[in-house]
């Protein structure tokens, strides 16, 4: 066990298991959903994976929409990977923008959670149904996330091919 928690990275940390821990329980009080876990393994893991869909949801709906809003704006991805050859703070200060995004993911999912939870409560939808939905949405985002994360493979072989060449 001493082994496994010594790899999990900081990213992994403060990008999934502190926004999943922290989403279960705001989600306990703020809404009907519980899913807090007593047992500290199987907690870890569900924070962990809970953490990991709210930061596959910033990264693919509320990251696209601040660009298109151009609240943010990005450097190309082949500049991105010039620059962090360079300067490795360039990657520090990514992964605390990326806990930032996924901290506005937590409070954005948060409320869609109790909204949803005013939805089924009013149009009488049943439980079944309720768990269904949540697949359905689970594999969409991780359906996008692959597909998200093979183009920044694409885009960083393609970014490297010129120094193999040379």
């Amino acid at each position: 066990m001493k082994e496994l928690i010594d790899k999990i990275s900081s990213y992994n940390i403060f990008n999934y298991l502190f926004p999943g821990l922290i989403y279960v329980a705001i989600l306990r009080e703020f809404t009907v959903f519980d899913i807090y876990q007593e047992n500290n393994f199987i907690g870890a893991f569900l924070y962990y994976f809970a953490g990991l869909v709210i930061s596959r949801f910033g990264s693919l709906v509320i990251e696209p929409i601040l660009k298109r809003l151009k609240f943010v704006k990005y450097a190309s991805y082949e500049d991105y990977i010039a620059a962090s050859d360079k300067d490795n703070k360039i990657e520090l200060f990514s992964e605390i923008n990326n806990m930032y995004r996924t901290l506005i993911a937590m409070l954005i999912l948060l409320l869609l959670a109790k909204l949803f939870e005013i939805t089924t409560n009013k149009l009488d939808i049943p439980q079944s149904w309720e768990f269904g939905i949540l697949i359905l949405a689970l594999l969409t985002i991780f359906i996008f996330s692959y597909r998200k994360q093979t183009n920044y493979v694409v885009k960083r072989v393609d970014a490297r091919k010129t120094d193999l060449i040379t």
